[in-house]
């Protein structure tokens, strides 16, 4: 009993100290990591899979992949310093990279760390295309959405601990019961709707962040048409899923395009490639 209201004091603790403010959003998200501790063990994994991986360089289009990141990490600090989020990046080391691999995939490490597959440059098609898959994968930096998913995952496992003390007592089949239906209901509850309220985020703060970089936000919706083209109609049901359906997407960035233009004029943007 003592411990069992000791975990639940520690995971009171942990969520009154662990909110931060996203600069884009203004809500207050659950991270109790520090860069100081996430952004070292973040770039030395980075490192660690392009040393492992056919990473491409000098060509036309990995040299496209750098000059895209750049203009909207660019985009992202002025953003930032506008909105008082000065010094927000001091501890990103931003690198994009474009590797080898016919996965139609990007992805993003916590401090600003970005590959590329090879597999998607031609879903995006040309350089706006690429834009967007680049801002959403910024965007997932400049959020911490590492962070606040390792913090999740700690809460769970937290809670995982202190319900299998509460049913101790109880019969096995009590214990085995308790034990798939925490299971079940933090993945499904919990951690998958968690994980597509990041991505739907991030698609959001990467329409603002391209169009102030001078892109089109109204293409994104075109590059995720062609995205779920590719699906073949494989992908399970949202509510089953870490990411939002293409369609929701499609019709969320479609209804978002017009703010993200209106906001990149406030920058002085008013043409997109």
């Amino acid at each position: 009993m003592i411990l069992k209201k000791s975990l639940i004091w520690i995971s009171a603790a942990l969520l009154f100290v662990g909110c931060q403010t996203n600069p884009f959003t203004g809500e207050k998200n659950l991270n109790f990591v520090s860069n100081d501790q996430l952004f070292p063990a973040s770039f030395e994994q980075y490192n660690q899979f392009l040393s492992e991986n056919d990473v491409v360089t000098g060509t036309a289009e990995a040299n496209m992949v750098k000059r895209v990141g750049n203009r909207i990490e660019t985009a992202a600090e002025r953003y930032l310093n506008a909105n008082g989020y000065q010094g927000f990046l001091e501890d990103f080391r931003w690198e994009y990279n474009l590797v080898k691999d016919d996965a139609v995939n990007a992805f993003a490490m916590p401090g600003g760390k970005i590959v590329f597959y090879t597999g998607i440059l031609p879903v995006a098609e040309n350089e706006t295309g690429v834009a967007v898959v680049m801002a959403h994968e910024i965007a997932h930096a400049l959020a911490d959405h590492g962070a606040q998913r390792m913090s999740a995952a700690q809460l769970q496992q937290l809670g995982a601990v202190a319900g299998s003390i509460a049913v101790s007592g109880r019969s096995q089949e009590t214990q085995e019961i308790f034990a798939q239906a925490y299971g079940l209901g933090t993945t499904v509850g919990v951690m998958l709707p968690f994980s597509r309220k990041h991505e739907t985020e991030a698609d959001r703060i990467g329409l603002t962040l391209m169009a102030i970089a001078g892109y089109n936000p109204e293409e994104a919706a075109d590059l995720w048409r062609r995205m779920a083209a590719q699906s073949d109609g494989q992908a399970p049901p949202e509510f089953l899923s870490t990411h939002p359906s293409n369609q929701t997407r499609i019709n969320n960035l479609q209804k978002w395009a017009p703010q993200a233009k209106a906001e990149a004029q406030k920058y002085g943007v008013t043409s997109f490639e």
